[in-house]
């Protein structure tokens, strides 16, 4: 007995909304991990500010150190 015409349609579109739900799915996760990238890079970012702000400072501590050490021998 064959389908009626309704049936094969009807298949078909609930195909494409599947496919419709997995590429709305797959372009959730690419803005996720664009998210979690961005994060992570701005975290990183700053700790690369704050180790050079600590080495900065601590090359000005030795330079203050060396100009008492200069200025007070004997």
């Amino acid at each position: 007995m064959p389908e009626p015409a309704d049936a094969g349609d009807a298949t078909a579109a609930t195909a494409d909304i599947a496919a419709t739900a997995a590429t709305a799915d797959a372009a959730d996760d690419t803005a996720s991990r664009d998210r979690q990238r961005l994060a992570l890079e701005k975290k990183r970012e700053r700790m690369v500010w704050y180790y050079l702000a600590y080495f900065l400072f601590g090359i000005h501590i030795v330079a203050f150190v060396m100009i008492y050490a200069v200025t007070h021998a004997k």
